[in-house]
C-alpha cells in the first residue's frame, strides 16, 4: 500500500473529525475536492486512485488540476482558492509524518492563491423587498410558508443554511422576541424580530401546528427545504415582481442577496458595522466594510460635505430680479 491512502484516511478522521471537529460541512467540502484531485491524477497518470502515492501528486500534477478546475468545469477563482486550501491542509498534515516527501509537499504548499476581483454586493432596496414579498400568493400555503421565510430572511439576515436549519422551537414570541440560530463556524446566536415579522410567524406556526424539532420551513411531506429549492423560490418571486417593480428586471437575486439587504437596511439606519457584525455572525467586523463600499447613498453625503480644492467659500450673492425670473422659466 503507498503512503497517500492511509494519510489521507488519517487526514479526515484524525485530523479533521477528532481534532479540528470539522463541521459536516468543512468534511464534505474537503471529500470533494480530493475526490476530484484523485480522479485527476489518476487520469493523467493512467493510476489507480487506489495505489497513487505522494509524489504523484506534485505540484506541476496539482496547477494543472486547478486549471482544469477553471477552464474545464467553470469554476470560478473562489472556488478554485477554496479547492487550493483543501489540498494544502492535507499536504501540511502529510509533511508531518512523511519527511521523505518534504520537498515535493513544500512545492504544493508553495502553489498561491489567485487574485480576483471583488464585485460589489447585490442587494434590494426597500421598494424591490416590498415587491418581493407582495409577489407571494399568500391564498395558498405554499406562498404563505415563502413569504414568512422571506421576510425573515430579510429581517434577521441569516445564511441559507442557518434559514434551513431552523426549527420551531428556535422561533420566541413572547418579550424579547427573537430567532435563535445555530450558525457558521459552530456558533449560536440570537436575532431580535420586529413586530410585523412577529405577526407572520405567529401566523405561520397556529397554521402549521409543528412539534418543537420539526423544520420550520418545510416541504410538503414535512422534510426540510433544501437550498435549491429555496433559491428556486426566490428566483420564481424575483420574476413575479418584475412586473411592479421594473428595477429587478435583469438581475439575479438570491438567498444572500437578501441577507445583503438586511445589512443594508441596518446601515441605512445608522447602526455601527461592528454592531451589524455582530447582527449578521461576521467572524471580523472587517467582512461587513463591504457594505459601506457598496452603498452610494453614503458615499454621495459624504461628497456633500466636501468642497473642490482652492475654490474660496465666499459669499452667496442672490442674482438680479430681471435674471432670476428668467432662470426660473
Amino acid at each position: 500500500m503507498t503512503a497517500l491512502a492511509p494519510t489521507l484516511q488519517a487526514f479526515f478522521t484524525d485530523r479533521l473529525m477528532r481534532q479540528r471537529q470539522a463541521s459536516a460541512h468543512t468534511v464534505a467540502s474537503y471529500r470533494d475536492t480530493l475526490r476530484l484531485l484523485l480522479a485527476y491524477a489518476s487520469a493523467q497518470t493512467g493510476i489507480p486512485p487506489s495505489t497513487l502515492d505522494l509524489s504523484a501528486l506534485d505540484a506541476p500534477l496539482v496547477a494543472g488540476f486547478l486549471d482544469h478546475l477553471e477552464d474545464n468545469r467553470g469554476n470560478s477563482i473562489r472556488t478554485r482558492n477554496a479547492r487550493l486550501a483543501a489540498i494544502h491542509s492535507l499536504f501540511r498534515y502529510a509533511a508531518l509524518s512523511h519527511p521523505e516527501h518534504a520537498a515535493s509537499i513544500a512545492r504544493v504548499l508553495a502553489i498561491p492563491a489567485k487574485r480576483f476581483d471583488s464585485a460589489l454586493v447585490t442587494y434590494l432596496n426597500e421598494t424591490e423587498i416590498d415587491a418581493l414579498l407582495r409577489a407571494c400568493n399568500q391564498n395558498t400555503w405554499t406562498g404563505r410558508r415563502d413569504h414568512a421565510m422571506l421576510l425573515l430572511a430579510v429581517q434577521t439576515g441569516l445564511r441559507i443554511s442557518e434559514l434551513i436549519g431552523l426549527t420551531a422551537a428556535d422561533v420566541h414570541l413572547g418579550g424579547g422576541a427573537h430567532v435563535a440560530c445555530h450558525g457558521k463556524g459552530r456558533k449560536d446566536r440570537i436575532t431580535p424580530l420586529t413586530s410585523g415579522t412577529i405577526t407572520v410567524l405567529r401566523q405561520w406556526l397556529n397554521e402549521q401546528h409543528s412539534e418543537p424539532n420539526e423544520p420550520l420551513f418545510q416541504t410538503r411531506n414535512g422534510s426540510r427545504l433544501s437550498r435549491d429549492a429555496i433559491e428556486h423560490r426566490i428566483a420564481h418571486y424575483a420574476i413575479a415582481a418584475e412586473i411592479t417593480c421594473p428595477t429587478l428586471q435583469g438581475r439575479t437575486i438570491t438567498a444572500h442577496a437578501l441577507r445583503h439587504s438586511c445589512a443594508m437596511r441596518l446601515l441605512h439606519a445608522g447602526v455601527d458595522t461592528s454592531v451589524i457584525a455582530l447582527w449578521l455572525g461576521h467572524e471580523s467586523v472587517d467582512t461587513t466594510q463591504i457594505y459601506l463600499h457598496a452603498d452610494l447613498e453614503i458615499k454621495e453625503k459624504a461628497l456633500a460635505r466636501t468642497k473642490p480644492p482652492n475654490e474660496r467659500a465666499g459669499r452667496y450673492q442672490a442674482p438680479e430680479s430681471l435674471i432670476a425670473w428668467l432662470e426660473a422659466l
